[in-house]
């Protein structure tokens, strides 16, 4: 094996891991806004403001993972945009749904934006980051959709909670593409 694979190999079996826990938090998450998210009490903008929190962090440690791919300085970015969303709906949630999903929304038009670009700098690693790079696609279309529900009288956050389980969705199918890429396939 040649250390270039070998390399891609070590960078792949780290990802798969983050991509598998950021499965597993986003269909939690998920799960608990949807039994929470009939108001913005205490425990639904606790949610709220962990979910880009984790985002950033996650972000961190798959930097420091992944130096080599030369996506880090999308992920830097991606850092500081989901930290200071993570400020800006707490500020947000004073003002009601609607605040929160134009905030929300930009987030993700963002996040989506900084996604594609770092699936699309990543397309060497196998196929694993394909569905990162549709993810980020939908992340934008997505946030558009959030800011425009804003304006509308039934804005409501549970669209949040399906948001963050097809962003886990996508996030299983990159840990299981790039399951190939760790075996040497």
């Amino acid at each position: 094996m040649s250390t270039v694979t070998a390399s891609t190999s070590t960078v792949a079996a780290s990802l798969r891991r983050l991509y598998f826990v950021r499965f597993g938090f986003a269909l939690v998450w998920a799960g608990l806004l949807a039994v929470t998210a009939s108001g913005l009490g205490p425990v639904s903008v606790a949610l709220l403001v962990l979910y880009p929190l984790f985002d950033g962090v996650a972000a961190i440690v798959d930097a420091r993972s992944s130096k080599a791919t030369g996506s880090a300085l999308s992920l830097y970015a991606n850092i500081a945009v989901s930290w200071a969303t993570a400020i800006g709906l707490a500020f947000a949630a004073g003002s009601g749904v609607p605040a929160v999903l134009r905030v929300w929304g930009a987030w993700a038009v963002v996040s989506g934006l900084i996604q594609l670009a770092v699936g699309v700098i990543r397309r060497h690693l196998g196929g694993g980051h394909w569905p990162m790079i549709i993810s980020g696609a939908i992340s934008t279309v997505a946030g558009t959709s959030f800011v425009l529900q804003a304006a509308q009288q039934s804005a409501s956050l549970v669209s949040l909670a399906g948001y963050a389980t097809l962003g886990g969705l996508f996030f299983l199918a990159s840990a299981l593409r790039l399951g190939r890429v760790t075996r040497g396939r």
